[in-house]
């Protein structure tokens, strides 16, 4: 088995509170991640944290969402699925970046929501609606509705999650940071040997070029 994640995300904001009165729940955003650690996390969403009114398909950055709210809080669930889905997350997820500035944010799409009438105009999607198309796709998960009338409620609730972190993005990428540290340091101490045996033969030779 392999795992997926869903990160929910809860910024402040404007835009962000009219969402959060809508749909009544805490996280207004959704993303999906290849790793715990949202080292490659993709959603349909700001592309720049700053500016809610252009959005499409992007990689996230934690550490600039972080300079624009340092107050925004997150949780991140992980999703079991077999590789081969996971793999095949990958590939579209990949190709989606290839072709980024063709996806677009749904606004067209909310008022529908609301009336729970499904609504698909190509290329365009909420964060919700492209992650529930894909993991059906995928066939990870399974919907009692359109993928269009799917919100980060319906992540929110859906049972097959496991949360494995909840709190502020702050102290999330913190733990993110110093995992990366410990992680040059380990593969520095693992190739120490190696450097001080070159080092070793570049000095023999040095000695032996001054003989």
């Amino acid at each position: 088995m392999a795992e997926i994640y869903i990160a929910f995300v809860d910024t402040p904001g404007f835009f962000a509170g009219i969402i959060r009165r809508v749909i009544k729940q805490k996280y207004i955003h959704v993303a999906i991640s290849l790793d715990p650690y949202l080292e490659e996390a993709y959603s349909i969403g700001r592309r720049h944290p700053s500016v809610p009114l252009i959005a499409g398909f992007e990689k996230e950055d934690k550490y600039k969402i972080l300079r624009a709210f340092p107050d925004a809080d997150y949780m991140v669930c992980s999703v079991k699925c077999t590789s081969e889905q996971k793999k095949y997350i990958e590939q579209r997820l990949n190709e989606a970046m290839e072709q980024r500035f063709r996806y677009h944010y749904a606004v067209l799409g909310l008022p529908f929501i609301l009336m729970n009438v499904p609504f698909y105009q190509k290329n365009h999607y909420t964060c919700s609606s492209y992650l529930a198309k894909l993991l059906e796709e995928a066939g990870v998960c399974r919907w009692e509705k359109h993928f269009s009338l799917v919100t980060p409620k319906d992540f929110y609730e859906y049972e097959e999650k496991e949360k494995i972190y909840e709190g502020s993005l702050c102290e999330f990428a913190l733990r993110s940071r110093k995992r990366t540290e410990k992680k040059r340091v380990l593969a520095f101490s693992f190739m120490r040997p190696a450097y001080a045996g070159a080092a070793y033969i570049i000095n023999f030779l040095k000695r032996g070029v001054n003989l």
